[in-house]
């Protein structure tokens, strides 16, 4: 019965946010993973679809965190067969990549078609001397193939595969295909995925199990379709997706992909404080931190593992929006909920009032109501806006009549502190 884990999307070398522990985290996740869903579990062989890298140019520290998991599992005698995904294939007009180095280096094997265009055939064998082919057949029962990243391509793509996988010779009980691409109807907002009626050639070429990578999130289809997601959320939007890694037995009954997520993952919490526009800014300012506060109360949000957190201010507001300082908050509360990453999202409206004005209105009707209802607007000024309203075309007529700047200003000074005196 043999078994194997199917990864995809390690993305290590992941630099969104710009710091360095948020990197390691990818590292640690692919780290724990293989001890022990891998090495522990004994598998017959590793599967990693597409994606173990973030960028196709990497740094040589991100380079020594592949091998060193590589490694690991090289000294456990457990093969791993790759491909390379949209991040990590190889640049247009080269025949190389840091896959393809590992590969050449015995750190895994890298399955790739042939190039077709240049005589070869689209599946050969795997040479073990030359460390180049497409396929492989293991003695576990089990043949793998390998396939490229085809982007758009991938329907056309897909019935040159399934001719050629049908047209191999004779092998093993069980066929597993790594391919790197999305389906359709899996996440919103995804251009060029794949209908499941796209596989089906595959299907009926004799492929037994379709290792997916590309989409962050897990799923599964049909029993024959896996795609396990990346290994770490790569956005605050992908914690809520189940990803994790699949560990799978084939056996008489079929096939049995369980997906594992008990491995060192960094928690990310997220947050939300609705405004209603009554609040001053000293009362958002309060209601954001009071919010951080509950979650940590309520074991939510545990400062000690040093989460990633994201608190999003919605609604409205009844001041000018640039009043908040946001950074500062969130400076704030990332000391507070002893978060790795504090993201405040901003995403308020400010408060509008629109008074109906009669056909017949004055010039001097209009602008008292065009006053009033941005004055209303505003949390500081909203209990005086007719008061003010009056000021502020006394004002503009005091600026026509060209008084002095003196004058003006101590008008100014009359009307929004009259309350104060």
């Amino acid at each position: 019965m043999p078994r194997f884990l199917h990864i995809a999307d390690i993305h290590l070398g992941y630099d969104r946010y710009d710091n360095k522990v948020r990197t390691q985290d990818f590292y640690y996740a692919f780290q724990d993973v293989v001890e022990q869903y891998a090495i522990a579990q004994q598998v017959d062989f590793v599967l990693i679809a597409g994606d173990l890298f973030e960028h196709r140019n990497i740094q040589p520290n991100i380079l020594n965190q592949a091998q060193l998991c590589l490694n690991r599992l090289q000294e456990a005698g457990i093969p791993v067969l790759a491909i390379e995904g949209n991040h990590d294939n190889r640049p247009y007009g080269t025949r190389t990549s840091w896959l393809k180095y590992l590969s050449g280096w015995g750190a895994l094997k890298l399955l790739e078609p042939g190039d077709v265009a240049a005589g070869e055939a689209l599946y050969e064998p795997w040479d073990e001397e030359n460390r180049c082919g497409g396929y492989i057949d293991l003695g576990c029962g089990v043949r793998v193939i390998g396939s490229y990243w085809y982007g758009s391509a991938a329907p056309q793509a897909i019935k040159q595969l399934a001719e050629a996988i049908a047209a191999l010779p004779a092998g093993p009980q069980h066929t597993v295909l790594m391919f790197h691409h999305g389906l359709e109807g899996q996440i919103a907002r995804y251009q060029g995925a794949l209908r499941y009626a796209d596989l089906l050639p595959l299907k009926q070429a004799g492929v037994d199990y379709l290792a997916l990578g590309h989409i962050h999130k897990s799923y599964a289809v049909e029993g024959w379709v896996f795609n396990p997601g990346s290994l770490e959320a790569n956005s605050i939007e992908e914690s809520a997706y189940a990803r994790g890694a699949y560990l799978v037995e084939i056996n008489e009954a079929g096939i049995h992909a369980e997906l594992k997520q008990n491995y060192r993952q960094r928690s990310i919490v997220r947050l939300r404080y609705t405004l209603t526009g009554q609040e001053s800014v000293e009362a958002v300012e309060e209601g954001a931190i009071a919010t951080i506060q509950a979650a940590i109360a309520s074991n939510k949000l545990n400062p000690a593992a040093a989460p990633i957190v994201e608190l999003r201010l919605e609604g409205t507001v009844g001041f000018d929006r640039l009043d908040l300082d946001v950074r500062q908050l969130q400076q704030h509360l990332q000391q507070i909920s002893g978060a790795l990453i504090c993201l405040l999202r901003y995403d308020v409206d400010e408060a509008a009032y629109a008074s109906p004005i009669a056909e017949d209105a004055s010039r001097l009707q209009i602008e008292q109501e065009v006053f009033t209802d941005l004055l209303a607007a505003h949390t500081t000024y909203k209990k005086r806006a007719a008061e003010l309203a009056r000021g502020l075309i006394d004002l503009k007529d005091r600026q026509l009549e060209g008084r002095s700047e003196p004058e003006i200003y101590q008008f100014v000074e009359d009307l929004l502190f009259q309350e104060e005196r």
